[in-house]
């Protein structure tokens, strides 16, 4: 099935046929609006904007962490759900000695003789590090990302302030406007009612408060806390070494930011890290009433004094050391491209001449701009279908596309738990950057894919590097990474291969949502390079060409054997598709054919075949019925190849759904699941995937996927159903003519604004 300029058409956003005309997104929004009148620890809700993110308890801020915990791991303390995390935070503590990869690099025997790869000496059992050397420790927790501080309400008396507790708030209720990006909280505390706006900027790292309570009568104060870096796999954030780093909190002057208001700076250093904090307002006391601790109060006499306290506290890297400089967002591209209309936080109208308090003016930056999103790109509505399965999709659908714009439309690949808390410490799978970020092309929102997909041109030489130390063309991607792209030493990690091909679907995603010879001209060597590496990787052999050993799929039950592993079935059929899709970028860009990427995709063995099902891999035990079942991935994340048959896919789904270990899958596994009964022409699985009652796709009340205790967020499982929602309503090239081809016939689906998927 080849891919060329003659004969491919880009896809255009297009709409599905709705009797009720366009879809009221605002209605459509605001209807999955998250509200919650009790603590729920496991479903806190944030606010953000791709390249920062802020997640509070009820009290609209940070006061309660130890009610959101984060399950501990390696008898460490829990940590919690409630992070102040940025793109840019990262930190590394100081080794013992300098430590490098070639101290766990390992030669494998393969087709070609000989090969490095960096492995590691301890073995990681049900995900968990066992008998790491120390340089093998340092090196896969470091870079490390920061929680940059912890704001919340203290209780003052005295002049001394103390943590609130569970017990001190009384009649909760909250609320997260999707529509406008805010949150508004409302309770009692001491006996005084509180209501708390908290919002943050779609272009700055700004968080804007609003306190309004007669409380701040010298009963309430706001303090900022700062930890120091973290190696936790699960907690950024270390409470213990208070003399490993400095907080100085400089005198007032006048905000750069906020005309007309007094500005207090805070300077952060750790190690190589180096952040400043920026708290803004008027009528404000603000005092370091602790080696990390600062405190802000109202003066007396100031408006805070009589009830409403408005200030903004701003996060500014420093831009060198392990901090690393701020990367563009996708909310600034989206406002700068044409047509977005009001570019947020420049453009916000005020009435007369009266200019707004600095959390305030946050807070109308957010106003400004989240309507903006919202009715850009795509929509998917179901709320005219009697099926009760309809609803909970659709609150997902909605919900999912707010939680991967504030938390995986940054600089950088997210990591798994995006913004909110630390996973494996906050470095990011690049084997997951599919399923964090593909939909926003899929739903016509190709500038929040854009900045996360340009990283890969800033570790270019390093994977070069790594592919030519192994004797192989192009780039390797590493796995496991912080934002310089060094590898973390692994024996699983490393010999992954499928995110080998993503930068070549994601760049022709791009392509897709944006047909033009920029698109084509700006990823070319990242689309080329990797295709080099694919073609040089597979091997010739008797049978055509194969894949490994050694090698590690995508379902990584397969570790203990990764010296022998060839021929997994999603590898061969990703291997094909994605060389004839960078055949196809050098035909749109007028360039010579590469004839070993044509003779690869060509002559591939064909995946193994047993009992009329795919098997994972072509070696002995060939399928371990627990992780992700990945040979779905060959036709759903996929389009149709040569290498794949559709009944032997069908009686593969079949299979798997009748016996899978549901408990040991992850939550991009449900998405897999029905993009491939979508594109097998059963609907009706499709939805049932994704809607599965398995606790592994578990969907909270703010919308996250929740996995295990100490994995509480899971974002790869929001992109995933985006993803699939997109292909099951807009349908794929080649696929059924009917509205809406993956939804079940007698459901109403009204949808708009989506590209069609490959």
């Amino acid at each position: 099935m080849s891919i060329s300029n003659s004969t491919y058409q880009p896809a255009s956003p297009t709409s599905g046929v709705s009797a009720r005309g366009p879809i009221d997104r605002k209605e459509l929004v605001r209807r999955h609006n998250v509200r919650q009148q009790a603590l729920d620890p496991r479903s806190p809700v944030s606010v953000g904007n791709g390249e920062f993110a802020f997640t509070m308890d009820l009290t609209g801020l940070q006061s309660l962490p130890d009610s959101y915990p984060v399950g501990s791991r390696d008898e460490l303390p829990p940590g919690t759900l409630l992070g102040t995390q940025a793109q840019w935070g990262w930190h590394a503590t100081p080794p013992a000695q300098a430590y490098e990869l070639s101290g766990s690099t390992v030669l494998y025997d393969s087709p070609r003789g000989p090969v490095p790869y960096v492995d590691m000496a301890g073995g990681i059992v049900n995900d968990r590090e066992t008998g790491t050397s120390p340089a093998e420790t340092w090196l896969r927790a470091n870079p490390h990302r920061l929680d940059l501080g912890r704001i919340g309400f203290r209780l003052v008396d005295a002049g001394e302030d103390r943590a609130l507790s569970e017990g001190d708030v009384d009649d909760a209720e909250q609320t997260l406007d999707l529509w406008t990006g805010t949150v508004t909280s409302r309770f009692t505390l001491a006996g005084h009612p509180v209501t708390v706006m908290t919002a943050c900027h779609p272009e700055r790292d700004e968080l804007g408060i609003r306190v309004e309570s007669p409380g701040l009568q010298g009963r309430l104060a706001i303090t900022i806390d700062f930890p120091y870096g973290s190696e936790a796999w699960h907690d950024a954030a270390d409470w213990t070494s208070p003399d490993s780093h400095t907080t100085t909190l400089g005198d007032p002057a006048a905000s750069g930011l906020h005309a007309g208001f007094t500005a207090w700076t805070s300077h952060r250093e750790l190690d190589a890290s180096r952040y400043q904090v920026v708290i803004t307002g008027r009528g404000l006391t603000v005092l370091q009433t602790g080696q990390h601790r600062l405190r802000i109060s109202p003066n007396p006499g100031s408006s805070g004094s009589q009830g409403v306290m408005d200030l903004a506290v701003a996060f500014v890297s420093a831009g060198e050391g392990d901090c690393v400089p701020r990367g563009a967002t996708g909310a600034a591209l989206a406002a700068a491209r044409p047509g977005a209309g009001t570019a947020a936080g420049t453009a916000v109208v005020l009435s007369g001449t009266a200019r707004p308090a600095a959390g305030s003016s946050v807070a109308a930056a957010s106003e400004a701009y989240w309507p903006g999103f919202w009715l850009s790109g795509g929509a998917i509505e179901l709320a005219a279908t009697d099926d009760p399965r309809a609803k909970e999709l659709e609150r997902r659908i909605v919900l999912s596309q707010y939680l991967t714009a504030i938390n995986c439309s940054g600089s950088l690949p997210p990591q798994e738990t995006g913004l909110v808390c630390n996973s494996w410490r906050g470095r990011f799978h690049l084997e997951m950057h599919w399923w964090h970020a593909a939909h926003f092309a899929h739903w016509n929102r190709v500038e929040h894919l854009l900045p996360s997909l340009r990283w890969y041109s800033t570790v270019l030489e390093g994977a070069r590097q790594t592919a030519k130390a192994q004797g192989f063309d192009g780039v390797r991607w590493p796995k496991q990474v912080g934002p310089d792209g060094r590898e973390s030493p692994s024996p699983i990690g490393t010999f992954l291969v499928w995110q080998q091909p993503h930068p070549i679907h994601l760049a022709e995603l791009a392509y897709r949502a944006n047909p033009s010879r920029e698109v084509l001209e700006e990823f070319a060597e990242i689309v080329f390079e990797s295709a080099a590496f694919m073609a040089s990787f597979a091997h010739r052999t008797p049978r055509g060409f194969e894949l490994g050993p050694p090698l590690i799929p995508a379902q990584e039950s397969y570790g203990s054997i990764r010296a022998s592993v060839t021929n997994p079935t999603f590898e061969l059929a990703y291997w094909q598709w994605a060389l004839r899709v960078a055949a196809a970028w050098r035909d749109r860009l007028g360039l010579e054919p590469v004839e070993a990427w044509q003779e690869v995709a060509g002559h591939l063995v064909k995946p193994r075949v047993l009992d009329g099902s795919y098997a994972a891999i072509d070696v002995e035990p060939f399928t371990i019925r627990t992780d992700h079942p990945s040979m779905l991935c060959a036709l759903g994340v996929l389009p149709e190849t040569d290498l794949i048959d559709k009944e032997t896919m069908r009686a593969t789904l079949a299979s798997v759904l009748a016996d899978w270990d549901w408990d040991s899958t992850w939550g991009w596994d449900y998405p897999v699941m029905a993009m491939t009964a979508a594109r097998l022409e059963d609907p009706e699985a499709a939805v049932n995937a994704l809607l599965l009652g398995a606790g592994k796709n578990t969907v909270l009340a703010n919308g996250h996927n929740r996995q295990t205790d100490s994995l509480p967020v899971y974002l790869p499982g929001n992109g995933g159903l985006l993803a699939a929602a997109a292909l099951m309503a807009a349908g794929w090239d080649g696929g059924p003519e009917r509205n809406a081809p993956g939804f079940p016939a007698g459901w109403t689906v009204a949808w708009e604004g989506l590209v069609a998927a490959p």
